[in-house]
């Protein structure tokens, strides 16, 4: 019993760290620029991995998973991480997570409608609705709700797109690595991809570094992808023995988490309006969730009833 506590609070630290984290993968975006800080980042959290789970050997994971799995897997951190760099402003940057945090909702809808799960409509119509209105509260900055969004919007596409897009990947991949995976995990050799793929954007692009190292600047890189690494590895034990639905209803505010670490790291005032639409994307994931598990626990059951009447 205690060890199940233990694995469930390393899953409530990784939800924690990731919270936090790409607030400073953010700073670090503005020391070394979007495309540098996101490589310099990527390749200390693949090093970190590398050391703390060994060296992966790509022959033991399925290709498919390598392949498909992997081009998912970079493609989400790229979206994600050069979101955060793209934003015009640290107050952009915080929107744009949250609109990356539509990925749970996602996730639900693309596991229905792949009829890998069932869900009550009563709850999941509702809950896509509620989650939808948070992210525009969220994107409209405060003003007026439709000139707010189209406004902010057009003022950088490219972030917004980014992270829209990072969501829907981030969920293709949830719901297709099960099946994939075969039980491994490959999340080191992902972000190795993830490391040289950015490597080589920056060196095809030549952009160079926004500024020099200084010792600040190193400390937030370190902090990042440290961080980032440490959030998977302990997520990776807390779903081996940790309390999952217990560890999933916690993911699930994460918006929440990440709107007040990003008050505190990044320094910014967020608006009513931002806080009303991190509740309304929390609840509205929560009840499409809820949707899911009231109807795959009454098919368990019956299955349960089939098998023992075997």
């Amino acid at each position: 019993m205690l060890s199940r506590y233990k694995f469930t609070l390393f899953g409530v630290m990784a939800v924690l760290l990731w919270s936090g984290v790409l607030h400073i993968v953010r700073i670090v975006s503005e020391d070394f620029g979007a495309i540098g800080g996101a490589a310099l980042v990527y390749t200390y959290s693949a090093l970190f991995l590398v050391a703390f789970s060994g060296i992966p050997n790509i022959k033991e994971y399925p290709k498919r998973y390598v392949v498909v799995g992997g081009a998912l897997f970079v493609a989400y951190e790229l979206c994600l991480s050069l979101s955060l760099g793209f934003s015009n402003s640290r107050e952009q940057s915080a929107q744009v997570l949250i609109v990356n945090y539509l990925w749970p909702l996602f996730t639900i809808l693309g596991a229905v409608i792949s009829k890998n799960s069932h869900a009550k409509c009563l709850l999941l119509i509702p809950g896509s609705i509620l989650a939808f209105v948070g992210v525009c509260l969220v994107v409209s900055g405060g003003s007026n709700l439709f000139e707010g969004i189209v406004n902010n919007i057009i003022s950088n596409p490219l972030a917004f797109f980014l992270a829209f897009s990072g969501a829907v990947i981030w969920a293709i991949y949830c719901n297709l690595t099960k099946s994939m995976s075969g039980g491994h995990n490959a999340i080191s050799l992902f972000f190795v991809f993830t490391a040289c793929t950015l490597w080589l954007k920056w060196y095809l692009l030549d952009v160079g570094f926004k500024s020099g190292f200084s010792f600040s600047s190193v400390f937030l890189l370190a902090l990042s992808g440290g961080g980032m690494a440490l959030g998977y590895g302990l997520w990776n034990k807390a779903i081996i023995g940790g309390n999952m639905i217990l560890l999933a209803a916690i993911s699930y505010f994460t918006p929440v988490f990440s709107g007040v670490f990003a008050a505190f790291i990044l320094g910014i005032s967020l608006q009513q309006s931002f806080w009303f639409g991190v509740v309304s994307v929390t609840l509205g994931s929560l009840l499409c969730w809820h949707s899911t598990r009231y109807k795959n626990q009454q098919i368990s059951q019956v299955q349960t009833v089939l098998d023992n009447t075997e």
